[in-house]
């Protein structure tokens, strides 16, 4: 999509009365500065993320601190935790009764090879090398009937709700060494999966250009057969794990008030919340994580991802991640103890501990001139209006540490309708294959110190915060316009602000 282009000495004239226009349209008339009035007066806890948890980035940023008031007798638990969430699974049985039961089939061999150092993951950008720790998730379109409510969808019939793209196998763990055939998997990998890049350039009034990139996907030597024509297909890239235990405490009512399903204010927001399946209390529940917000709590999240994406059971997933059509993979020797899951409840609990404990990040130099004006934008721009930027957390005897405090992460885990250019297609529960739930800028702006990462967006598409806002569709319309109408200037002052968060 283009834009008629503006003379350059009318450009910055044209700007500045668009960005008053927006300030005047939503603080009216005033004796006052309208910049004075836009956004909310700053509050010192804006320097502290996770209130009392945030962790100091010197001298390294790290996604994998413990929370700063983590108690001194617990911090032995988190870095238990820290080892179970880094150390690999292999191949059962084995002498390391402890660490097998690896698969059959699997994507990552320890949570921290998706979640590198705790941060965002990573996506090729080359098609010379399959994915690795980026997910590929599956389903069938119809009407989800009461076989499937506990999935929220129509698993693959074969290959189930999501590709694994490794498995035990000597052919596949010999594959780089080996002439092809020469090995016949005994337990074949689902699929080697390559991403293709489409580019094209985004150009401003102003002329200046950004190239976009948009992904399509080639899966070879698919291992039990083809997926057929009408497979809905969602390309996952693994997001950062840190602050997890601070969003879950944010009470649901405070999410609720903000949910506007049929946007009744008429301001063309109309976030949603998704209703899932809750293993534990067997019931649905309003869902707060995952892309798609199809996980109600913290626990769902960590021991789903064991069960899915490293083959490991445990009680909240006991079923291996293998269907029904996959004999040998069903067949294959598990790492189960005497309680019948590969992953007992305590070591379950020390990793779902470590994901809770992780810190938010302090803020650096959060309080200059550029990053205020920033500031002013964003409001302006009306992001707050789904990248809610501030809740206080509950109460929790559990963990009190975590317990009333203010917190910026910059979410109201809804899902918003983003419009069809980011569209999967591919319901989940309620939401819809346009619907995403809006992820937390906390972060955000040091994600590439972390662990060299630059993937934005469910798909890793976007490489920069830029590129994640021009994406932006639906129910972010009109605020992606109105930044597209910004002078370059006035859109990297809105951009530091994002990176300063």
């Amino acid at each position: 999509m283009k834009y008629l282009a503006l003379q350059k000495p009318s450009l910055a004239r044209f700007s500045a009365v668009l960005l008053n226009a927006i300030l005047g349209l939503l603080v009216g008339c005033s004796e006052h500065s309208p910049a004075e009035h836009i956004a909310p007066a700053y509050q010192s806890s804006e320097a502290l993320p996770g209130g009392a948890t945030s962790a100091s980035p010197k001298p390294f940023v790290s996604f994998q601190l413990p929370a700063a008031n983590l108690a001194r007798e617990l911090k032995s638990d988190f870095y238990a935790g820290q080892a179970l969430a880094k150390q690999p699974w292999v191949k059962a049985p084995t002498i390391t009764t402890a660490r097998d039961g690896l698969g059959p089939i699997y994507n990552a061999r320890t949570c921290l090879s998706c979640h590198i150092k705790g941060g965002k993951g990573f996506i090729s950008d080359t098609d010379q090398v399959p994915l690795l720790g980026t997910l590929i998730r599956l389903s069938k379109p119809g009407v989800i009937t009461e076989e499937f409510t506990q999935a929220g969808i129509i698993p693959h019939p074969v290959y189930g709700d999501q590709i694994q793209g490794q498995s035990i196998s000597l052919a596949h763990q010999l594959r780089h060494s080996q002439k092809p055939g020469t090995l016949q998997h005994d337990v074949a990998p689902e699929a080697y999966v390559y991403i293709q890049w489409q580019q094209h350039a985004f150009t401003y009034p102003d002329q200046h250009q950004v190239q976009l990139r948009q992904p399509s996907l080639e899966f070879r030597n698919l291992g039990y057969g083809p997926l057929g024509d009408d497979t809905l297909v969602s390309i996952r890239v693994a997001p950062a794990i840190h602050g997890m235990g601070l969003l879950e405490l944010i009470p649901q009512q405070d999410i609720d008030l903000l949910a506007d399903e049929n946007d009744q204010d008429g301001n063309g927001i109309s976030g949603r919340v998704n209703q899932v399946w809750d293993v534990e209390k067997q019931t649905m529940a309003p869902g707060r994580f995952g892309l798609k917000a199809n996980k109600p709590t913290l626990a769902m999240t960590v021991a789903g991802a064991f069960a899915g994406d490293v083959g490991i059971s445990n009680s909240l997933f006991p079923q291996q991640p293998c269907t029904k059509a996959q004999s040998k993979c069903l067949a294959a020797l598990n790492g189960n103890d005497a309680g019948g899951f590969e992953l007992p409840d305590h070591l379950l609990d020390l990793v779902v501990n470590f994901n809770r404990n992780l810190a938010p990040l302090k803020r650096s130099h959060f309080k200059s001139e550029k990053i205020m004006q920033g500031r002013e934008m964003f409001y302006a721009l009306a992001c707050n209006q789904c990248h809610t930027p501030s809740f206080k957390t509950g109460e929790s005897q559990s963990f009190p540490h975590l317990a009333g405090q203010t917190i910026w992460p910059y979410t109201d885990l809804l899902l918003h309708d983003m419009g069809d250019k980011l569209a999967d297609n591919r319901p989940d529960f309620l939401a819809s294959g346009n619907e995403w739930r809006t992820p937390p800028l906390w972060g955000v702006g040091v994600q590439h110190q972390v662990n060299g990462s630059r993937a934005l967006l469910h798909d890793g598409r976007a490489r920069t915060i830029e590129e994640a806002i021009l994406w932006h569709g639906g129910e972010a319309e009109n605020s992606k316009a109105k930044f597209i109408e910004l002078a370059k200037k006035d859109r990297e002052t809105l951009i530091f602000f994002v990176k300063s968060l």
